[in-house]
């Protein structure tokens, strides 16, 4: 009934070596080794202890292999910074949340994938693809999390011992993930996704999505996705005055910083202009947050929807996380807090059309 590769992503979750493992379980770092590796099977007490020792139920250890998140096909902002714990921790949290989706694809019937890819566009034509194909037109998106989850995107918030690495995405198995840090602004959290998607779209199997590329064409696709050139254009924004670029940031859900490079990038804003700009909303406060925003942080719709489905059917998240092997706490780190209180999923202030929200449905066994 032991699963080794579960120790192994329990090690790796609570960013242990095996020598420090063995030394918190009073077990011997040989011991560590044979139970990773296949040669040697806890005995129950043995196991008991790493179970205590990881804060994971038993369960967990004697469930099938999570899949396993490869780092060559997962979009790390800035991976060269990451230690080899902290990167082996953020993957582990990501595969754990893999194995939620799968217990959950179960139950429901989740959207289905429906993200186009272009990896031989440049990062504008490829936002202006995936605009057209999904319907929006030059308008601003209503909330982008929601429009991921409603095609097929998984999105799980990080864990809070992950937040150093802001965001990332991946491809398992034909499924898109996109892992979001919930302590940014909401704006900030937008352009994240956004980001985030553009990985999906540019870097799919043809490209890998590291590479010293790979950023500032995610941002470059981020920037298009979110703030279209024609409905830029549409708003009158040449050598606009930094109150005008501060009111305009409302309507399209984004930093100042955000909208500013994006005039300058369109040629709205000379860059004379665009530096003069930056410099005095730097001084604002506006290079590292967004003072006096209204914008509420976007949250899952389709998790807060399961979750209700599951209360209806008589079971209670903490119920579900049981089902899956791990503790209740640990669940509410991948769903956005949704565990303890009911919540309708963040928002830009501006609703979710019908089109867009998923269609779930209960599958009975």
């Amino acid at each position: 009934m032991f699963t080794p590769e579960r120790l192994v992503l329990a090690r790796k979750r609570r960013r242990m070596t095996q020598a420090a493992l063995a030394a918190a379980a009073d077990l011997s770092p040989q011991s560590i080794n044979g139970f990773e590796k296949h040669r040697k099977t806890p005995s129950a007490d043995s196991l008991v202890l790493l179970a205590e020792t990881l804060r994971f139920p038993v369960a967990f250890f004697e469930a099938p292999p999570a899949p396993e998140m490869q780092l060559d096909a997962v979009s790390f902002r800035a991976p060269t910074k990451m230690s080899a714990l902290e990167r082996d921790a953020t993957l582990s949290s990501g595969a754990i949340a893999s194995t939620l989706n799968a217990w959950l694809e179960d139950r429901f019937r989740l959207p289905r994938p429906n993200v186009p890819t272009y990896p031989h566009l440049t990062p504008e034509q490829a936002a202006e693809q995936v605009r057209a194909a999904w319907g929006l037109g030059e308008a601003p998106v209503p909330n982008l999390v929601h429009l991921l989850e409603a095609n097929g995107v998984r999105v799980f918030s990080l864990a809070p011992d992950c937040l150093d690495a802001d965001a990332y995405s991946t491809t398992h198995s034909g499924t898109p993930y996109v892992f979001l840090n919930t302590r940014k602004t909401g704006e900030r959290g937008r352009f994240d996704a956004a980001h985030e998607l553009g990985h999906l779209v540019l870097h799919s199997e043809h490209r890998i999505p590291g590479g010293r590329e790979g950023e500032p064409e995610a941002n470059a696709f981020a920037s298009a996705f979110l703030m279209p050139r024609a409905g830029i254009i549409a708003q009158q924004l040449n050598d606009a005055s930094v109150e005008r670029i501060l009111s305009a940031k409302r309507r399209w859900g984004v930093s100042a910083m955000a909208l500013a490079y994006r005039l300058r990038d369109l040629g709205l804003l000379s860059e004379w202009r665009h530096n003069q700009t930056v410099k005095k909303l730097a001084q604002m406060g506006y290079r590292n947050g967004e003072p006096g925003s209204l914008l509420a942080r976007e949250s899952s719709q389709l998790l807060a929807k399961v979750f209700d489905a599951l209360r209806a059917k008589g079971m209670a998240p903490a119920e579900a996380a049981q089902h899956m092997g791990i503790h209740a706490d640990d669940l509410n780190d991948y769903v956005f807090g949704l565990v303890p209180v009911k919540l309708n999923g963040g928002g830009g202030g501006q609703p979710t059309t019908t089109a867009q929200r998923p269609d779930l449905r209960l599958v009975h066994g």
